[in-house]
């Protein structure tokens, strides 16, 4: 669970995705340089299993989290409550 990649599969899968220019962003140079532990996240994704069960439509219906404004205001518009 969670994300496992090292700089060979992030390259992998960033040139399939034609997403190579991707490689300028921090989290992909951490990879790349070896300074970002190669595993982040993991558990049974308990948020997503919520937002199934409980029919969300947002992940941040079940999981508080900071939302950028723009995001809150889709969300409101559609009659979304962020938590």
């Amino acid at each position: 669970m969670g994300i496992r990649v090292d700089e060979t599969s992030l390259q992998k899968q960033l040139a399939e995705a034609d997403a190579l220019d991707r490689n300028q962003y921090d989290y992909h140079k951490m990879i790349t340089n070896n300074t970002l532990p190669l595993t982040i996240g993991g558990g049974i994704g308990q948020s997503r299993l919520c937002m199934l069960l409980l029919e969300k439509a947002h992940i941040g219906e079940v999981q508080s989290s900071i939302w950028n404004k723009d995001m809150i205001t889709k969300c409101a518009e559609h009659g979304i409550t962020l938590l």
